[in-house]
């Protein structure tokens, strides 16, 4: 027997409550894992909490992400010990997910641990952190680098701000963080941001075309921010957009694209293939100092999920939250 978050529909709503369940229990798939940590995201409270519709089938476990030791394996490609991490792929939304002890999920889903993390260092990053990487090597590609000027960060107080803010300055760009809140300054500044930016500096309309002013940008909350965002970034500029916290609506207008030459870019981690996956995994297992993870993490237990799920669709959670089942 092991512990999981189960999530219920009843007519009052979406009810959390932490059971007891066995192996039988659990979905097929082609490996099982003991989850030694998984972690809380934005999408994670819209679906405990039951404020969005990110659930597609009840009962469920959320966590869209884990970090663990395969038990067995049915594929050859994975032995009982192997560390493994598996983020995205509709787990946590369609599929049962990382808040339990134990998870079985399809083999193609889960990528090794890479040299330099283990499960609790992958967890501080997670999903949050893969994003954050998939959006710098999106600037990359892109030939946005260090010397081009400085890179905008929105919802830099968020977990895939915060993972973005720290790796844009392991990399040697100078980086301007968005956030709404003051009590952020001095984290932000401590994980390399040079510049603090105040939301409601950005989110004011923006005409088509404002002064030149980023090299590019990683936008994570769409909406009004990434309109301005867009407006203010330099000719031949490009922005990696991989959120809609604000909104998912975009009002803007063609000139920055046709007059400006700026490229807008989307990024998608849940359904990444498996090769650019694992070179961001790598990447990052080398990119982030020691200190960098304790200074933007703190774990909770599966009962104090819920809670901290309500805090973070609040705005109310600075960094990364991790989640570890065995508390």
């Amino acid at each position: 027997m092991f512990k999981a978050l189960v999530l219920e529909q009843t007519e009052s709503g979406t009810r959390a409550e932490v059971k007891m369940l066995s192996s039988e229990d659990l979905p097929e798939g082609e490996v099982l894992v003991a989850v030694e940590y998984s972690s809380l995201n934005y999408k994670d409270g819209l679906a405990v909490t039951g404020s969005g519709k990110i659930v597609r089938a009840f009962p469920m476990v959320p966590g869209i992400d884990f970090a663990g030791r395969v038990l067995a394996s049915d594929a050859a490609i994975f032995r009982a010990g192997d560390q493994v991490i598996l983020t995205g792929w509709g787990v946590g939304e369609r599929y049962w997910g990382g808040y339990a002890q134990q998870a079985r999920v399809k083999a193609d889903w889960l990528v090794r641990m890479p040299d330099g993390l283990d499960a609790e260092k992958a967890m501080a990053i997670g999903t949050a952190g893969l994003t954050a990487m998939l959006c710098v090597m999106t600037l990359e590609e892109a030939g946005i680098t260090p010397d081009r000027g400085q890179v905008l960060v929105t919802g830099a107080a968020g977990g895939v701000g915060s993972v973005s803010v720290a790796l844009l300055h392991a990399l040697g760009y100078r980086v301007a963080a968005v956030t709404g809140r003051a009590s952020s300054h001095d984290y932000l500044r401590q994980l390399g941001a040079s510049e603090i930016v105040t939301r409601e500096e950005m989110s004011a309309p923006a005409r088509p075309l404002e002064t030149q002013r980023w090299a590019g940008a990683i936008d994570t909350v769409g909406g009004d921010i990434l309109a301005r965002v867009l407006a203010e970034t330099d000719y031949d500029g490009a922005v990696a957009a991989c959120g809609l916290a604000a909104s998912f609506k975009l009002n803007t207008t063609v000139m920055p694209f046709i007059l400006r030459n700026v490229s807008l870019r989307g990024v998608d981690s849940v359904s990444c293939p498996l090769a650019r996956r694992e070179t961001a995994w790598q990447r990052l297992a080398g990119l982030l100092p020691a200190q960098t993870y304790e200074s933007f993490s703190r774990i909770v237990s599966l009962e104090q999920v819920p809670e901290v799920a309500a805090q973070i669709l609040a705005g109310q959670i600075q960094g990364r939250v991790l989640v570890d089942p065995n508390r």
